[in-house]
């Protein structure tokens, strides 16, 4: 850590009952859970709905923590002589804390955030700026209030650049995530449905997903997909500065933004736009080829944000021909279950998500299958969702699907499904089994795709199970 305990004083004042301390020493480790909590850390501690980290300061300072923030409100002696400043909510005070860290490392940040392909397009910036020496990124779920500055808090002077995963579950998240990060490039992947159940609608999803400018530098850079009029109507109303738009050739919706084979868009310096070919698994891009670490056409369009981020950095294309990509389990991994080849794809889903999963399972050599679980946080349009989905997979003609769902949602699909022989609607994972038991050859391809809470991945061991 490269702040002093003095640094704390810009941010919070002056703080209560010094001690022994030295306000010269540097800040110890952040730490904002006492089970693993080291000596000599920083305490933070957080309040939620089922607990209140200042119960364990004591603990902590037994412990031989170095100094901790305490809340205004909060009712819990504090050790005499434990030194300590008093805030006004801990959990900003964590965020400003990650600011004021992330202000004097003085290295580049770029956030990421969209209603699909976040975690996807993080890890390709990531890999894309490798040339630059070492990048810290975000990793598991650490996309939220918490996660996003304990991010910022684990980089160091040895980093070249951050890349934070912004996601949200309601108005105001972003901002405050914007606020503590204060990127140098922003990226928005795309404005879907997720979340549209806390959210009402697009437009609102949309309003959500630009507050990542924010606390963008008036002198950065917003990447953004070419297309969308939601994205572009919201993003003019609260952004002034740079916009880099991406586009692949063959994309016809984009033929309002066309002029003499380039996107002609006011207020931008510089646009990418690549070709795929989907015989190779190549990008073509100003006459440079790129192998894609990841099938599928939204992929390739994740690529060339990354590519596009890459690029306002000075990164040479030539060094980025062949990308090597690591994605954290339940993000399009493929698991080789004896002869059945599965896509994992169990983290989570929207609808968008899993639209382009079932396309991306259809381009594969082989019988299609795939396990479907609920969607959540589609409140009101959920069983309208839900029914488009179905109907979507059908009309894929894939051989067969299996549903995960109960009330509702199961009659609702038991009705747009009753048509189909190769169809089965189960309440929980593990009965998913039971069909694909009969209907699995080897050579098939099964997809699994759901929301988290699902826990779609509880399947997978008993697939293994299948005798071929």
């Amino acid at each position: 850590m490269i702040l002093k305990l003095s640094h704390l004083k810009e941010i919070w004042g002056n703080p209560n009952s010094l001690g022994s301390q030295n306000l010269n020493a540097f800040l110890g480790p952040v730490c904002i859970d006492s089970r693993e909590f080291k000596q000599g850390s920083f305490f933070i501690p957080l309040k939620g709905d089922n607990f209140d980290g200042h119960s364990f300061i004591q603990r902590v300072y037994d412990l031989g923590a170095q100094a901790t923030v305490v809340s205004r409100t909060c009712k819990i002696n504090i050790p005499s002589g434990f030194l300590h400043w008093v805030v006004d909510d801990t959990l900003q005070a964590y965020q400003e804390l990650a600011l004021l860290h992330r202000l004097n490392l003085d290295i580049p940040v770029i956030a990421v955030t969209g209603s699909a392909g976040k975690t996807t397009t993080k890890e390709l910036i990531k890999a894309c700026l490798g040339p630059l020496g070492q990048i810290v990124g975000s990793y598991s779920n650490n996309n939220n209030d918490i996660g996003v500055p304990l991010t910022l808090l684990t980089a160091n002077s040895s980093h070249r650049a951050i890349v934070v995963e912004m996601g949200m579950r309601g108005l105001g998240e972003i901002k405050r995530l914007s606020y503590c990060s204060n990127p140098d490039i922003a990226v928005i992947t795309n404005i879907g449905t997720a979340h549209i159940g806390r959210l009402g609608s697009r437009q609102n999803i949309a309003k959500a997903k630009c507050e990542i400018t924010s606390s963008l530098k008036p002198t950065g850079s917003v990447v953004i997909p070419a297309g969308d009029p939601l994205l572009e109507s919201e993003l003019k109303r609260v952004w002034d500065g740079r916009v880099i738009r991406v586009a692949l050739e063959n994309d016809l919706s984009l033929s309002n933004y066309r002029r003499d084979n380039s996107i002609s868009i006011t207020n931008t310096r510089a646009n990418l736009i690549g070709e795929v070919s989907n015989e190779d698994g190549t990008l073509l891009m100003k006459k440079q080829k790129f192998k894609l670490p990841f099938k599928g056409i939204h992929n390739a369009t994740n690529f060339l944000l990354a590519l596009a981020v890459a690029n306002e950095f000075g990164v040479s294309f030539e060094k980025l021909s062949q990308l090597n990509v690591e994605l954290p389990t339940g993000r399009h991994k493929l698991i080789q279950i004896g002869q059945i080849t599965v896509i994992d794809e169990t983290y989570n889903a929207s609808p968008d998500a899993v639209k382009v999963a079932l396309d991306l399972l259809v381009e594969k050599s082989g019988r299609h299958f795939a396990v479907l679980g609920t969607m959540l946080e589609l409140g009101a349009e959920s069983i309208l969702l839900h029914r488009s989905i179905a109907e979507y997979a059908i009309r894929l003609g894939l051989d067969g699907l299996v549903i995960v769902a109960d009330g509702a949602l199961a009659e609702a699909m038991a009705e747009i499904t009753s048509s189909s022989t190769l169809i089965e609607i189960v309440s929980t994972p593990e009965e998913a089994i039971n069909p694909l038991r009969t209907w699995l050859s080897p050579g098939d391809i099964l997809l699994l795709k759901g929301s988290r809470a699902i826990e779609l991945e509880r399947l997978i061991p008993l697939l293994s199970k299948i005798n071929h």
